[in-house]
């Protein structure tokens, strides 16, 4: 018998060690819809404004602008004022784009090779030569170019139907390296009444192996076909000192640094990466090509607090929640007027906008976990007649009783006293009775008593003069027989 129970043990328990696993890597339902909301897509130009002074023949005002695309890539919002946090390679070019707006202008206008690009170039012609040099950056007092170049940051947020302007944004804070968090507030318009959805950040990174996370951003601009894409990924060995935290799959099946950095390149650069545990922003999508990486919930923080930019919660987020908890224990009846408050504080809320039409079409089916408990509630409910009925008698009940104790207080009506000078009338004594001791006939027996008053007969002692009742034989002061 002995054997037979650790065979059965150690089979169960091989078992359970073959199925954690299998568990392990299972990603759970919804776990990135508190941060989704809050991606963002975001597109940087640099605006650049040039007058060439041409004055090799007659003085000539040339006058060009130029719009050169910075980058393209995804966002986190922090706060509901609509503070973001991305990659400084989005939104600040590496190259002076004051440089290609020389190149450009001298090869319109002198009709000279000279390649549109971000690099200095020399020409045959010593005179033109000595013009474009004097047109490069920076401004000298011989300098042939004046040049203006701004930066213009438009922020496409992630709601439905797809906003096509967005609203314009500046950055307060960029970092030392491309591949380091770059914070930005916007400049005009932020949507909803009271904020913007914003993302939970996370404590920490977790630190096992394979851990399982969840990568959301943008390949495009949004619209109608073009939605956020949600990416399943694993956590590779390795740190930030090492240029941020590797990603690699657990069974060798995809080779996730080449998948994800694919995905960088078309746009989701920047994108927050999810942690499994609990829905929260552990880090963001950097690098690209063959080597896509993360950089961690530390890094982010730090460059938040550099530009004195708080992370914080709104109220759309707190009544999201709310609901998100009823939708995802399936009680869909609740859970979809709570969908219907966050869509009126932040219309076209993409995330509650989807769960609200899958609550409306399953609250009261079999689905339903409110709808369940529905008919328990109905078959154990009272009708109110009898309660009625009861509180009809108790009323009546207190008024008669009330009457009652107002008759019993007025009480009998009070005998008058009679006059001084009339002895009260004794009741009538048996024989043997005294004036202590008084034995009375039944009431039955006792003769009807006579309406007249008659006056009875006082009697004294004649030895000591005071008074004696009806049944004395001595006197109660002298003792004299009577």
């Amino acid at each position: 018998m002995s054997r037979l129970t650790a065979l059965v043990g150690a089979t169960a328990m091989t078992v359970v060690v073959l199925g954690l696993p299998a568990l392990a890597h299972e990603h759970p339902s919804g776990i990135t819809d508190l941060v989704t909301p809050a991606v963002v897509r975001i597109e940087a130009t640099a605006h650049v404004e040039i007058t060439l002074l041409d004055h090799i023949g007659d003085l000539v005002h040339v006058e060009r602008a130029y719009d050169l695309p910075i980058g393209k890539g995804t966002g986190i919002v922090v706060n509901p004022e609509g503070a973001i946090v991305t990659l400084t390679r989005i939104v600040q070019s590496p190259d002076d784009v004051r440089i290609y707006a020389a190149n450009k202008v001298f090869s319109e206008h002198h009709k000279v090779k000279v390649p549109a690009d971000f690099k200095r170039h020399k020409l045959d012609d010593p005179q033109l030569d000595r013009h474009l040099r004097d047109c490069y950056p920076p401004k000298r007092p011989t300098a042939t170019c004046i040049i203006n170049a701004t930066t213009s940051i438009t922020i496409f947020p992630n709601i439905s139907p797809p906003d096509a302007k967005g609203f314009t944004a500046e950055v307060v804070k960029a970092g030392a390296g491309p591949d380091t968090p770059a914070v930005l507030v916007p400049t005009g318009r932020a949507d909803g009444s009271v904020g913007m959805p914003t993302a939970p950040l996370a404590d920490k990174v977790p630190d096992k192996p394979g851990s399982p996370t969840n990568v959301a951003g943008f390949l495009g601009r949004p619209a109608a076909k073009v939605q956020h894409t949600v990416e399943i990924a694993h956590l590779g060995q390795g740190g930030s000192g090492q240029g941020g935290r590797p990603f690699s799959d657990p069974e060798k099946k995809v080779d996730e640094p080449v998948k994800l950095g694919g995905l960088a390149d078309r746009g989701m650069i920047g994108a927050p990466v999810i942690g499994d545990k609990d829905g929260h922003v552990i880090g963001m999508l950097v690098g690209g090509g063959k080597d896509a990486r993360m950089i961690g919930v530390r890094e982010i923080t730090t460059a938040l607090a550099a530009a004195g930019v708080t992370p914080r919660r709104g109220a759309v987020d707190s009544a999201f929640e709310a609901a998100l908890t009823r939708f995802h224990t399936k009680y869909y009846t609740e859970a979809a007027p709570g969908f219907q408050r966050v869509i009126e504080l932040y219309p076209g809320h993409i995330v509650a906008g989807a769960h609200l039409k899958t609550s409306l079409a399953k609250r009261g089916t079999s689905e339903d976990a409110g709808t369940k408990q529905a008919p328990i509630r109905q078959g154990s409910s009272v009708p109110l007649w009898p309660f009625i009925a009861a509180a009809g008698v108790l009323f009546v009940a207190a008024l008669v009783g009330a009457y009652l104790l107002w008759r019993r207080g007025r009480g009998p009506a009070p005998v008058p006293r009679p006059p001084d000078g009339l002895a009260a009338v004794r009741p009538r004594l048996d024989e043997g009775s005294t004036e202590t001791v008084v034995v009375r006939r039944d009431q039955a027996l006792q003769a009807a008593p006579n309406p007249v008053l008659i006056a009875s007969e006082q009697r004294y002692c004649t030895g000591c003069g005071m008074r004696l009742g009806h049944g004395h034989r001595f006197c109660g002061y002298c003792g004299l027989p009577t």
